[in-house]
């Protein structure tokens, strides 16, 4: 790559192709951005589609509508720009592919995924609107497929593309011989953390449910935290003859507290009460079993103001049994900290422990309650939070330690999803058709999420990847059982869908 040159006014190069505006350039580089673009005027949006033969419904498989500015992995080689410095530690493209448009995908990906950059798409920042016509050969299709994923994914595209066609099983065979899957790199290092300014206030919010003495614990982290929370609201579910509502005013805590006693059902639901209770600026999602260090909301205000972002997700480690201290969370972080320091934008969004701007959290209104009595209610809230442009931040400042407690939790309404007869209780997700004799799997309120965030091509290819994964997954000597299985297996994801559908035509709902 050839490229020009421009230094912003605190002196940091930046390195550009193309005719960028810099005037915007400047104002980018305080942002959460190392890479910008305008591809999707050029040609590039949602450019090589047969991304979905390995994740086909990840969260940013598909490039977002309507917005100036959001995360997009897909790099115009001909009109982007750089900082210098991750230009340097990155090393530039991969020349194993035969042309630049493969080359600055494969970048831009695993910028994205494992480098711990941030590329956005920039509406305007580059105005040549002359569209490419997007030209990556099957060669190239699988190195990208062989460099970076398991074999077992282009196994996967082969069988989708048509193992009988020869140009396909030709470039697999190619790919196969001449590459393997990529060591990867060390990243980006995370900028130093600046120290917070002014005073924002955060309000946190713990749903829970038969679980008084962990949260209670949990109160005491956030007492104990050297940047104070303004309000803690507790919205608690626990069953009156099983709760003890004095508990949480035996003691004084230097915040707000707020105990809501729940009487709808669901975690959604009781996330949803609490944020219209809140009142600061920045809201924090946790659960009722985690353990957080003293320094865990400083440093997500930290980050969220270092790098100019709208959410931040935290590093959650899982204990080893409920009865599990920060001291043994400092144990465990020092046996991951080579590996520990990568921020870049996070791949996910887990409801114990993130932060976000409260003006994001009040714009999406809060969490889908179609997810009550299931699974997926957080990457779906992640997922819309990107829709609207936000940089959700991979935090591994802020840690929490999961103790996972095998009783209580919302978890325990949900357990019933499991049960067929007469001593089934009916889920939230069964709306007006009870379960009978086919237990829907995978879990509808999951079905549910790809339904509404992604397309009917996608629920397709999801089907294909479940039922492969389904069957060559597990032991060898199994193959066959499960094989035989599979009619009965397909009736189970026809239910899923089902309901997810009907789900999906009540549409989002909030209370």
């Amino acid at each position: 790559m050839k490229f020009n040159e421009f230094k912003t006014s605190t002196g940091e190069v930046i390195l550009y192709s193309g005719a960028p505006d810099f005037e915007k350039l400047e104002l980018l580089s305080f942002g959460p951005g190392d890479i910008w673009h305008s591809s999707f005027e050029q040609g590039y949006k949602n450019a090589f589609p047969e991304i979905i033969y390995q994740a086909p419904t990840s969260i940013f498989v598909n490039d977002f509508d309507n917005l100036d500015q959001c995360v997009s992995w897909r790099i115009n080689s001909n009109a982007f720009a750089i900082r210098k410095s991750v230009w340097e530690t990155l090393g530039g493209f991969d020349n194993d592919y035969e042309n630049y448009q493969m080359q600055a995908l494969h970048f831009g990906y695993n910028s994205l995924r494992n480098w711990g950059a941030v590329p956005l798409y920039v509406k305007g920042l580059f105005n040549s609107n002359i569209k490419e016509e997007i030209n990556i050969t099957a060669k190239d299709r699988y190195a990208f497929f062989r460099k970076n994923f398991k074999i077992d994914h282009a196994v996967f595209m082969l069988y989708r593309k048509g193992f009988w066609k020869w140009n396909e099983l030709n470039a697999f065979f190619y790919a196969k011989k001449n590459f393997k899957k990529d060591i990867q790199k060390e990243g980006i290092k995370p900028r130093p953390l600046q120290e917070i300014e002014g005073k924002p206030s955060v309000s946190y919010i713990i749903p829970t449910m038969m679980r008084q003495e962990f949260t209670l614990q949990l109160l005491d982290d956030l007492a104990n935290q050297t940047y104070k929370v303004s309000q803690v609201v507790v919205v608690d579910a626990t069953p009156e003859d099983s709760r003890n509502e004095l508990l949480y005013t035996q003691k004084e805590y230097p915040f707000e507290l707020i105990v809501k006693w729940q009487q709808t059902k669901g975690s959604c639901r009781a996330r949803n009460e609490a944020i219209e209770l809140c009142t600061g600026e920045y809201i924090a999602f946790g659960d009722d079993d985690i353990r957080i260090q003293p320094n865990f909301i400083e440093n997500h205000i930290k980050i969220l103001q270092t790098y100019k972002a709208g959410a931040s997700d935290g590093l959650d480690v899982k204990a080893d049994n409920q009865n599990q201290s920060l001291d043994d969370l400092d144990l465990k972080l020092k046996k991951i900290d080579e590996q520990r320091w990568k921020v870049g934008v996070s791949q996910t969004f887990n409801n114990a422990n993130t932060c976000v701007e409260a003006a994001y959290v009040h714009k999406l209104v809060g969490n889908d309650v179609n997810f009550d009595g299931g699974y997926g209610e957080d990457s779906d809230f992640g997922l819309s939070l990107a829709k609207i442009g936000v940089v959700i931040v991979s935090n591994p400042f802020s840690v929490n330690l999961h103790l996972k407690p095998s009783a209580g939790g919302y978890r325990f309404w949900g357990n019933q999803a499991k049960i067929l007869g007469k001593k089934r209780k009916k889920q939230p997700w069964e709306l007006d058709t009870p379960v009978k004799h086919i237990r829907p799997v995978p879990s509808p309120t999951i079905m549910y999420g790809i339904v509404k965030q992604f397309s009917e091509n996608q629920l397709k290819e999801y089907k294909y990847k479940y039922f492969a994964l389904y069957l060559f997954k597990g032991s060898k000597i199994g193959i066959l059982y499960r094989f035989l299985k599979i009619p009965y297996r397909n009736l189970q994801f026809k239910k899923s869908v089902f309901y997810a559908k009907k789900l999906n035509n009540l549409g989002i709902r909030y209370k």
